[in-house]
């Protein structure tokens, strides 16, 4: 299974309990499906959950009752909905036949957690992400010029900043880079697959590094980098959230010494403090930075 996969099989399981963010979610599937119009509303995606859920959202919000249509192959799923259900659903997200250009209404977003929700309907009905394994990219394809100008839009009104591209009469919206990758994943209520990502980035870098010391054999390599990589993660959940100014004088000195040698083995961080810590005393502390991002650092509220 694919990292795009196991990213919007993680969205499928979000539980909104609002409704005006579950109203967000599917404008977000439905804006950007194959077709959006008063006359025809088409979702398709190769994600049997996404189907599902869309089907699900249709009945609950709408009381539209529809059926996924799978393909020969098993390998894509279609709901098509009928003119009368299409313009049910058009009004709804207070969108009128007589538009002439296709944009995003910020009117459907009621709560502050509402675009975070149609986020992550929309990289359920059009988006991408690469494997962190072979690169950093993750992209919407949308099909109307001004609805992706709106998009972006938005995305920088929520602190991503997109790049903008066209391929094959198709507009592009893309980030290149892990940080901004993470950000999305962690906005749209992908937490587990963000942790993933940092955690394949954090292997990268210390294998990296640690491939520059000839001295270093394999072995030792894998054993710090297995070591290492839960305790750089949670460090940088912490920095990037309640900061490392939060922490005790203690931990916050670990926790820079730890994310300035990724590469070191525990006994080699303790010999660096002044005066030097015992390896437990190290390990202590580095236990205390995980246990403290799993308190304050878990999925964002789900509303």
């Amino acid at each position: 299974m694919s990292f795009s996969s196991n990213v919007k099989n993680e969205l499928v399981k979000i539980e909104y309990e609002n409704i005006c963010c579950k109203k967000s979610l599917l404008y977000g599937m439905a804006l950007f499906a194959k077709s959006f119009s008063a006359r025809n509303i088409t979702f398709q995606t190769e994600n049997e959950s996404s189907a599902q859920l869309f089907k699900n959202l249709l009945l609950e919000l709408r009381n539209i009752d529809c059926k996924i249509e799978i393909s020969p192959a098993g390998k894509t799923y279609t709901i098509s909905l009928d003119r009368s259900d299409s313009s049910k659903l058009f009004s709804y997200f207070s969108h009128s036949p007589q538009e002439t250009s296709l944009k995003l209404n910020a009117s459907n977003f009621a709560c502050p957690h509402c675009q975070n929700a149609f986020l992550a309907g929309a990289f359920l009905s059009c988006g991408t992400i690469l494997t962190p394994e072979k690169g950093y990219h993750l992209e919407f394809v949308v099909p109307f010029l001004n609805l992706s100008k709106s998009f972006v839009t938005l995305l920088r009104e929520m602190e991503l900043s997109p790049k903008t591209a066209n391929r094959k009469g198709y507009n592009i919206i893309y980030f290149k880079g892990s940080e901004v990758i993470e950000d999305c994943l962690y906005i749209m209520g992908a937490a587990s697959s963000m942790f993933d990502m940092m955690n394949v980035k954090i292997v990268k870098e210390i294998r990296n590094s640690a491939n520059r010391k000839a001295n270093c054999e394999t072995a030792n390599i894998q054993k710090t980098v297995d070591a290492a990589s839960p305790q750089i993660a949670a460090i940088m959940k912490i920095q990037s959230t309640i900061g490392l100014d939060s922490l005790s004088p203690q931990l916050k000195e670990m926790a820079l010494m730890r994310l300035d040698n990724p590469d070191l083995s525990l006994k080699e961080l303790a010999e660096m403090f002044e005066p030097q810590l015992s390896k437990s005393g190290a390990n202590h502390r580095l236990k205390r930075l995980v246990d403290l991002s799993l308190i304050h650092i878990s999925e964002p509220t789900r509303h």
